[in-house]
């Protein structure tokens, strides 16, 4: 019978130092899972960053710089602009 659930077929042993095992706990129990399921978790989005196109990251870097120009250019006031935005989440 499948439920939608995967079936777990693979069994991994590995060590960690201290920290890396204390942050798979707390994420474990931040997200309510196993800590199997967070390292599948952190796998997929790992793998998802790794294959994201080579000129992503350059791409958004210069977006940034010319929304910053562009800002600039506009004298806008980017202390209210960023009150406003704040007020209108509450």
């Amino acid at each position: 019978m499948n439920d939608g659930v995967p079936t777990m077929t693979h069994r991994t042993t590995f060590a960690l130092d201290e920290g890396t095992a204390q942050r798979l706990k707390r994420l474990s129990v931040r997200w309510k899972v196993s800590q199997a399921e967070v390292v599948r978790r952190s796998v997929e989005q790992a793998e998802k960053h790794a294959s994201a196109q080579p000129g992503d990251v350059e791409k958004r870097i210069e977006m940034a710089r010319q929304l910053r120009a562009s800002i600039r250019k506009r004298n806008v006031d980017t202390a209210a602009w960023m009150a406003t935005a704040q007020d209108s989440r509450r």
